[in-house]
């Protein structure tokens, strides 16, 4: 082994050409007559695959392939339909989601009247004086154009105390209720990291909580999830993802109850998607207590960095910037940790042999989270940390300069630019052509990946196409275009980079023999498609590991 090759490297490529003696093995399954676009610079196109044990064991074209065909192989033919490796969301909150579609109402509505109907409908079903929880609603997909209020959700419920999240995950919106059983006044100061909005005028609480604030919430709603139910989450959320093209997703901010589920659902036959599994910080020093690290389970479940959060949202408009949101002079977002404690969680993660992946969205957060990973790597230099910026959406040269120096992964959103287009305009045109800068990444040879973080991002990968390669959201508006990708490209970073984020590059994220036997049958070629209806391309079949997840 040379110095240029780790040692999950080796063992991943040395597993890859082992596990199939050719003389041996006989296809399980055969598809032919398609348009394969392998992400394999090697053999970039083919025409067929055999799949034997979940894995690829050819690729090439129909005569090669189906010459290896035993009685006992099943035969499909594509009818030339393009087929390209399954997609790999690297920054996505799947576990935390299928809970919540579990047991939540769904607030992605476009009133807020209809919000308050739906609460009111699930309070109307709920024992009285439990919560009433709701999730993805979004303050500027309402047609009354003003953020939900405390007095809305009184009106909706007055009985039952009542906390709905934004989609964007750093905001919630509580009711008077909610805001006494989590101990919350006129006079509760905003804790560090956090904040409690009041209005300016009368001093008494808006609705809204941000960032650390929501701690206090945390500890007063019950958490009476059981084993089951988290694998009923992981069972529902796999047959999304799947429905969508998706066979691999990282579990953003995970947890040892979601490892658990993960191999709960696995084992009674539900996931239908490989998990690399983040744990938050607060759990890492009773996983390093259990000999736990990055890289631990198999090809379905896997342990994967320790997460830290830096700032806010895009979304919530709560990222740390250098310069103020478009309108609004003094408000520069808010920092969730500083870097001493940044640095102290990451360095007993580093020197315990994890990766580590930060939340860091505004310019002023990346910076912070690089001067981390830098010192980090200064004082206990790892040969291959892969450190990950997750979001890593408002970025200069200097930054990327100095990931770039670092080998840091960017997960920048992919749908964002097409499904929160509304939002953007709190940028400025200047800074957008900044913010999810695959284009520029992409240049400087770096492996940014492809990341919905849904919920507050929709997962569907050809939506996420579409946002990369054209920068234009549903209305026609263009946000960024100087970091516009091209279509292959795009692929390349929906797949074969989002394996490189979790070490995985030599077992998927491409269709090369020996690979696990991912990927998506769609209906059109997205190499031929008119850029601006990508995202209507369908999903006609999903395979993950050699088993159909979804046949259309």
């Amino acid at each position: 082994m040379n110095d240029g090759t780790s040692r999950r490297e080796f063992l991943g490529t040395l597993a890859a050409f082992s596990l199939f003696p050719l003389e041996q093995e006989k296809p399980e399954l055969i598809l032919y007559n398609g348009n394969i676009l392998t992400v394999n610079d090697r053999e970039p196109r083919a025409h067929a695959v055999a799949i034997a044990r979940g894995r690829f064991l050819a690729v090439g074209s129909d005569s090669d392939v189906l010459n290896l065909a035993s009685a006992a192989s099943k035969k499909i033919d594509l009818g030339r339909k393009t087929v390209i490796p399954g997609f790999i969301d690297a920054h996505s909150h799947p576990a935390e989601a299928g809970l919540m579609h579990l047991r939540m109402v769904d607030c992605d509505l476009r009133s807020i009247s209809a919000m308050q109907a739906a609460l009111r409908e699930r309070a109307a079903k709920t024992p009285p004086g439990e919560w009433v929880l709701g999730f993805k609603y979004d303050d500027t997909k309402t047609e009354e154009g003003r953020p939900l209020t405390v007095a809305d959700l009184d009106a909706a419920v007055p009985d039952h105390p009542v906390h709905v999240a934004h989609r964007g995950g750093h905001t919630t919106y509580s009711n008077s209720l909610a805001f006494r059983k989590a101990g919350i006044d006129e006079k509760t100061p905003d804790p560090p990291g956090g904040k409690i909005d009041r209005d300016p005028a009368t001093g008494k609480l808006t609705g809204r909580v941000a960032e650390s604030g929501n701690a206090l919430f945390d500890k007063a709603i019950p958490q009476n999830f059981t084993r089951d139910d988290h694998r009923e989450g992981v069972k529902l959320i796999s047959k999304m993802l799947a429905r969508t093209g998706i066979t691999s997703a990282t579990e953003a901010q995970g947890s040892p109850t979601d490892l658990r589920a993960y191999q709960d659902a696995y084992e009674s036959g539900d996931l239908l998607y490989r998990a690399y599994c983040f744990i938050n910080f607060h759990f890492l020093d009773a996983m390093i207590a259990a000999g736990n690290r990055t890289g631990l389970g198999d090809e379905w479940v896997r342990i994967g960095a320790v997460k830290l959060v830096c700032d806010g949202s895009i979304s919530e408009r709560t990222a740390r910037l250098s310069t103020p949101y478009e309108g609004r002079p003094n408000d520069y977002g808010i920092l969730v940790m500083t870097e001493e404690e940044l640095y102290t969680h990451g360095r007993k993660a580093h020197l315990a042999g994890w990766q580590i992946g930060t939340h860091a969205n505004g310019d002023v957060g990346i910076d912070t989270t690089l001067r981390v990973y830098e010192r980090l790597q200064k004082e206990s230099p790892r040969r291959d940390p892969r450190f990950r910026l997750e979001h890593c959406t408002v970025v200069n040269d200097g930054l990327i300069a100095r990931m770039k120096a670092l080998g840091a992964i960017p997960t920048p959103f992919s749908t964002y630019v097409y499904y929160h287009g509304e939002k953007m305009r709190y940028y400025g045109a200047d800074r957008l052509n900044h913010m999810f800068a695959l284009r520029s990444f992409l240049d400087a040879g770096i492996r940014a990946t492809q990341a919905s973080d849904y919920p507050p991002g929709e997962f569907i990968p050809m939506m996420a196409l579409q946002s990369e390669v054209t920068r234009t959201d549903t209305k026609g508006n263009v946000w960024g275009p100087k970091q516009r990708i091209t279509v292959e490209e795009a692929i390349r970073v929906g797949t074969l980079n989002g394996a490189y984020a979790s070490y995985e590059e030599n077992l998927k994220g491409s269709i090369e023999v020996g690979k696990l036997a991912d990927l998506v049958v769609l209906g059109r070629d997205p190499l031929k498609e008119n850029p601006s209806t990508l995202v209507n391309i369908p999903v006609e079949r999903t395979i993950a590991g050699g088993r159909w997840t979804f046949e259309s």
